[in-house]
C-alpha cells in the first residue's frame, strides 16, 4: 500500500500541508537541504534547516514503515492467515514496534516448546483449556486421551504442560497485551546495575554504578551510556527490574479470572510472563533506552560540533603554529595569509635562549601577526616562554592564542594531510593544522573525522550510521552557511558544499590548478561531471572573489543575477555601485519584483546580501586571556575568579578550560542563577566565560567551577555519568601525584584523569 505521509508529518510537526508537500517534492527531485533552505523559501513557506531536516527524516521513517508493512502483509498472506481484521490492524500501526508486535505470531521462528507441543498433537487440548468454561475434571479427562508414548506424551501432566506451553506463547505474542506490559514496565521499571564479582575490588571509572538503581523513566542518557560502556568493558551487569507481581496480576485478571480451571490458567500466565514476556520486553526496552540515549548523545555532539565549526576565524593573517612537546620538542610551522606553508622547524623548551632567538627570527622573517599554540602537553610552558620572549623585546605583536588541538594528530597521519603536505614529516603537519585552525577553524576542522575533534559524549558507543549522518548534516550546514572561496578551498571543504561531494571536489581542484583559478562562477561549467543540477545546488555557496561578475563574491544565486541587474537598471546605477550601497538599496521596492517563482522571502534575502555581500556570519575574532600566573591546578584556590573557554558541553554540564592543563566541570546546577535543564541554553562551545573555583581535588585532578553570580558556593550534586573516553582532555603536568589513577581513567563526575 502507498501512504500519503504529507498530512501525517504536517500534523506531527505542526506545519501546513503545503509546507510539507513543497519540501518533500524538492527533496524527491534531488535538491539538497542547504539549497532548499536558502533558495527555495517560497516552495516551503520559509521552513528553516531544522524544520526541513525533521520533515526529511520523518518522511524517511514513514516510508520505511510502509515498506515494512507491505512486506509483513505479503508474508502473512502467503501463509494463508491474513484476515480483514488483522489487515486493518497492520495498516493502522503507526510505529515499527507496533508492526513487529503484530507480526510476531506469524514470524518464522525456531522450534519452541509451543511448536513441539503442537507437533505432538496437543493443540486441541490447548483450545479446550482456552475455553473459560472447561473444568479441571473435564480437562484432565480429555488430557488422558492425548497420552501417547510414541509422541513423548507419557502421562496427563505432560499433556497439560504441553497445552499450557501453547497458550503461554499465544498470550506472549498478543500484540495488544505485549504493548500493555511494555508500557507498564517502561513507566514503573527500574534500571539496576552491579559490579561483576571478579572486578569488585578494582578501582574503576564505573564505581558509581557498582550498586546503582534508578527509575527507567528518569534515567538520563549519559548514565545509560555509561552503564552500557561498563557492561561492554566487563565491569558491570545491568538489568531492568519490572513490577513483576503487578504484571502477573494483570495477566491473571485477564485470563484466569472466572475460569473454571483457574489454577491451570494461572500456571499459563505465570509461565508466559516469566519465560517469554519478561525477557522479551526487557530486550525491547534495552533497545529503546539505547536508542533514546544515542539520539540525545548524537544531538549533543551535533550542537557542540556546530558551535566549534562556527568559531570565530582570525582571518587572512600570517600565523606561526606551535605544536608543544617536552621530549620531542615544539614543532613549528609558519603559514601565509592563505594557509600556505612558509617554513617549519623544531624548538626545544630546555634550550631557552635558542628557542627565543629562533622564534624571534621566525617572527621577523615572515612578519607574523599571530602565534597559535596547541593546548596539549607542554602547552602552558610553551605559551609562557613565548610570552616572556615577546615581553623581553617589548613586542606587542604577534598576538599569542592557545587553540584546541583535538584531532591535529589524526589529521597529521591522514590521507588528506599526505596529499596536502607530502614533503612534511607527520610531526610537523600538526603544527600546520594548529596554525590554520586559528585562521579558519571551519576550513581546517572539516579535514578531520568529527568523532576525533573531542566535543562529543560516548561517540564510539552510539549508532555509528546515525552519528555519521547527523555530523555530516552539521558540517554541511556550517560550510554552506559560511560559504566557500572556490579558488582556495581544500577538497574536504569543497566536498561539503551542497551538490558537490568528494569526487566533484577533486575535479574542481584539478580544473582550478590546471587553469590557474576560476574567474567566474560560470567557469565551473567546464569542470568534468559538474552538471546543471550540481551547479544549481552549489553555485550560491561558492564564492569567486575578484571575479568577472560582481555578484560572484556574494551569496546571490546566479539564477537571480538578471533580477539584481534589473534592480540596478531601475535605479539607473551600475550594478557594481548598487552592491554594498545601503542608501540605494533602501530605495528598492521589493513588491515590484515579485513573480511566480520569486516571492518576498527570497527578495528580502537578496537585499540583505547586497547590503553586505559575502558577509561571514561568524563572530569577530577575539582571543581568550588566561592569567599568566595560573598554569597548573595547584595554582588554583577556592573562590578564585577566572576567565575560561567552554571546550565541551555534555548532558550534565560544561567543561571549561581555565589554562591549567585540566578542564574544570561547571555542573548544570552551577551554570546559572536560574534553573537550567539544558546546558546548551546557557553556553556554547568556544564561548568565553567567567567562572569561580568551587573546589580542587589535586589527587584526582578534578576541578569544580561555577558560573553563578550570586556567590552561592553550592557543591554540585554527585554526578553518575562518567565522561566519554573519546572526549580528549589535555594531559596533566609532567609529575602527577603518586597515587593518582592511570592516565585516561575517568572520574565519576566526568573528569578525565591525566
Amino acid at each position: 500500500m502507498s501512504l500519503n505521509v504529507v498530512p501525517i508529518i504536517a500534523r506531527e510537526l505542526t506545519l501546513s500541508v503545503q509546507q510539507v508537500a513543497g519540501a518533500l517534492a524538492l527533496f524527491d527531485e534531488g535538491n539538497t537541504l542547504p539549497f532548499i533552505a536558502r533558495y527555495r523559501k517560497e516552495a516551503t513557506g520559509g521552513l528553516d534547516e531544522v524544520q526541513l531536516r525533521d520533515v526529511r527524516d520523518r518522511a524517511l521513517y514513514l516510508r520505511e514503515l510502509t515498506e515494512r508493512r507491505d512486506a509483513i502483509l505479503k508474508s502473512i498472506d502467503e501463509q494463508g492467515k491474513l484476515d480483514a481484521m488483522l489487515k486493518a490492524r497492520i495498516e493502522g500501526a503507526e510505529t515499527k514496534q507496533a508492526l513487529e508486535d503484530l507480526y510476531l505470531p506469524f514470524k518464522p521462528k525456531r522450534r519452541t516448546r509451543a511448536t513441539i507441543a503442537k507437533e505432538r498433537g496437543l493443540e486441541p487440548l490447548a483450545e479446550l483449556l482456552w475455553d473459560r468454561t472447561t473444568t479441571l475434571a473435564t480437562l484432565q479427562q480429555r488430557a488422558a486421551t492425548f497420552v501417547d508414548l510414541a509422541k513423548e506424551v507419557p502421562d496427563v501432566d505432560h499433556a497439560l504442560a504441553g497445552a499450557r506451553d501453547i497458550l503461554a506463547e499465544r498470550i506472549a505474542e498478543d500484540a495488544t497485551l505485549r504493548g500493555r506490559i511494555r508500557d507498564i514496565t517502561r513507566a514503573e521499571g527500574v534500571v539496576k546495575s552491579r559490579v561483576v564479582t571478579a572486578k569488585a575490588e578494582e578501582v574503576s571509572k564505573f564505581s558509581d554504578y557498582n550498586d546503582f538503581s534508578q527509575p527507567l523513566a528518569q534515567l538520563p542518557s549519559h548514565r545509560m551510556l555509561a552503564i552500557r560502556r561498563g557492561e561492554a568493558e566487563g565491569f558491570l551487569l545491568w538489568s531492568i527490574g519490572a513490577p513483576a507481581e503487578r504484571l502477573v496480576g494483570v495477566l491473571e485478571t485477564e485470563f484466569a479470572s472466572d475460569h473454571a480451571a483457574a489454577e491451570q490458567m494461572r500456571l499459563v500466565v505465570q509461565d508466559a510472563y516469566k519465560r517469554l514476556l519478561a525477557p522479551s520486553v526487557e530486550v525491547d526496552l534495552r533497545m529503546e533506552l539505547k536508542t533514546r540515549a544515542d539520539e540525545e548523545a548524537i544531538a549533543i555532539f551535533g550542537r557542540n560540533l556546530e558551535q566549534l565549526l562556527l568559531a570565530s576565524p582570525a582571518g587572512e593573517r600570517v600565523v606561526i603554529g606551535l605544536d608543544p612537546g617536552f621530549r620531542t620538542g615544539v614543532k613549528v610551522a609558519a603559514v601565509s595569509r592563505t594557509g600556505a606553508v612558509l617554513a617549519t622547524d623544531t624548538f626545544f623548551l630546555h634550550q631557552t635562549e635558542r628557542f627565543a632567538h629562533s622564534l624571534l627570527a621566525f617572527i621577523a622573517r615572515f612578519d607574523a601577526e599571530l602565534i597559535s599554540i596547541g593546548n596539549g602537553t607542554a602547552s602552558r610552558e610553551t605559551e609562557q616562554l613565548v610570552r616572556d620572549t615577546l615581553a623581553e623585546r617589548k613586542l606587542e605583536r604577534p598576538q599569542v592564542v592557545v587553540v584546541n588541538e583535538s584531532g591535529a594528530s589524526v589529521y597529521s597521519a591522514s590521507d588528506v594531510a599526505r596529499e596536502e603536505l607530502p614533503d612534511l614529516d607527520v610531526s610537523l603537519r600538526g603544527a600546520v593544522s594548529i596554525a590554520r585552525r586559528l585562521q579558519d577553524p571551519l576550513a581546517e576542522l572539516v579535514k578531520i573525522d568529527p568523532k576525533s575533534i573531542g566535543v562529543g559524549q560516548y561517540q564510539h558507543d552510539v549508532s555509528q550510521p546515525h552519528l555519521k549522518k547527523r555530523l555530516d548534516d552539521v558540517v554541511e550546514s556550517c560550510v554552506n552557511r559560511v560559504g566557500v572561496e572556490v579558488n582556495t578551498a581544500s577538497i574536504p571543504l569543497l566536498s561539503y558544499v551542497a551538490g558537490i561531494g568528494p569526487s566533484l571536489a577533486a575535479n574542481i581542484v584539478k580544473a582550478r590548478d590546471a587553469s590557474g583559478g576560476f574567474r567566474s562562477r560560470k567557469d565551473l561549467a567546464g569542470v568534468p561531471r559538474l552538471g546543471a543540477k550540481a551547479f544549481e545546488q552549489a553555485a550560491g555557496f561558492l564564492r569567486v572573489r575578484g571575479g568577472v561578475h560582481p555578484l560572484d563574491a556574494s551569496a546571490v544565486h546566479p539564477e537571480r543575477y538578471a533580477l539584481v541587474e534589473r534592480m540596478a537598471g531601475d535605479l539607473a546605477v551600475p550594478l557594481s555601485e548598487l552592491i554594498g550601497n545601503e542608501t540605494r538599496l533602501e530605495q528598492v521596492q521589493l513588491t515590484k519584483y515579485v513573480s511566480e517563482d520569486v516571492g518576498l522571502p527570497t527578495l528580502r534575502d537578496i537585499l540583505t546580501e547586497l547590503k553586505k555581500p559575502g558577509r561571514d556570519p561568524r563572530d569577530a575574532f577575539e582571543a581568550p586571556a588566561f592569567r599568566a600566573d595560573i598554569t597548573e591546578p595547584k595554582h588554583l584556590s577556592q573562590g578564585m575568579e577566572l576567565e575560561g573557554v567552554v571546550t565541551n558541553i555534555v548532558a550534565f554540564g560544561a567543561f571549561v578550560d581555565v589554562g591549567v592543563h585540566q578542564d574544570g566541570l561547571v555542573h548544570v546546577s552551577q551554570l546559572s542563577d536560574r534553573y537550567v535543564t539544558d546546558p546548551n541554553a546557557v553556553v556554547r562551545v568556544g564561548q568565553k566565560v567567567r567562572v569561580r573555583v568551587l573546589s580542587i581535588d589535586l589527587e584526582r585532578n578534578r576541578i569544580a567551577l561555577s558560573m553563578k553570580k550570586d556567590g552561592t558556593e553550592q557543591q554540585p550534586r554527585a554526578e553518575r555519568g562518567p565522561r566519554s573516553a573519546e572526549a580528549p582532555r589535555r594531559p596533566a603536568a609532567p609529575t602527577p601525584p603518586t597515587k593518582a589513577p592511570k592516565p585516561g581513567d575517568i572520574a565519576p563526575n566526568g573528569m578525565r584523569f591525566r
